[in-house]
């Protein structure tokens, strides 16, 4: 086995772990939570080592990007695509065509480009609610002011299905820093589903450095990059 696969394989399984110890201290199953194997600027061959490992969602950042690495990875049939970067409107058709699932929608007028497009191909995308509870200038996702007109406007889209909520809260080095803006999350999300009378599974939150945190509030979905698959090559 190649040394790359190798190396993949054991983080997988430490990360497997740290999940496995989080869920536990939060009195859940780490069956509830999916792992988004975020392999942006990671190489197609990078990205297979982690299909053999046994992941199979996995998270990209531009479409551009992945344009170029999908041909390579078209035999992988049961792997799932998530666009979880910030897209610009007029990417919304190729988005559309090469990924199961956006994870960053911020805007009524990026969602309405992305149900035309999901039309076109006859296809009902499921897509999460971005939401910059940081007020960062540098990041994008909806306000919280914005929230409820922007669901309620994806409610009435044919060919989009309104899966929940995503976050990337400020930076800190010490991972419990986040952890006031998980549980505002979590607590948006809950006060959104009674708005809309129904549930929203997915609360995707948490990255290599601070996922414990995010399970122990609740996330459902966890990005995970630097831990699997080592430090990025910006080259690629």
């Amino acid at each position: 086995m190649p040394a790359q696969n190798i190396s993949i394989a054991g983080n997988l399984a430490e990360v497997r772990k740290r999940i496995a110890r989080a869920a536990e201290r939060a009195g859940r199953s780490a069956e509830e939570i999916t792992l988004v194997a975020v392999s942006k600027t990671f190489s197609a061959d990078a990205i297979r080592a982690a299909y053999d490992a046994g992941l199979r969602v996995f998270g990209e950042n531009r479409v551009q990007e992945f344009e170029s690495k999908q041909p390579k990875l078209a035999d992988l049939l049961d792997a799932t695509w998530h666009l979880i970067g910030h897209l610009q409107s007029n990417k919304a058709r190729r988005a559309v065509h090469l990924f199961h699932q956006a994870d960053s929608i911020d805007s009524l007028s990026l969602a309405q480009r992305l149900d035309s497009a999901a039309a076109a191909e006859s296809k009902r995308l499921p897509v999460l609610i971005e939401m910059n509870l940081g007020g960062e200038a540098t990041k994008s996702g909806a306000a919280d002011g914005d929230l409820h007109a922007l669901a309620e406007g994806i409610e009435k889209m044919s060919h989009l299905e309104l899966r929940g909520l995503m976050t990337i809260p400020p930076y800190s080095d010490d991972p419990d820093a986040a952890r006031s803006y998980f549980r505002k999350l979590r607590k948006v999300r809950k006060a959104l589903s009674e708005q809309l009378g129904r549930t929203l599974p997915t609360l995707s939150m948490g990255m290599s450095h601070d996922f414990e945190v995010a399970i122990e509030e609740g996330a459902t979905e966890i990005r995970i990059g630097t831990a699997l698959f080592g430090e990025r090559d910006q080259r690629v």
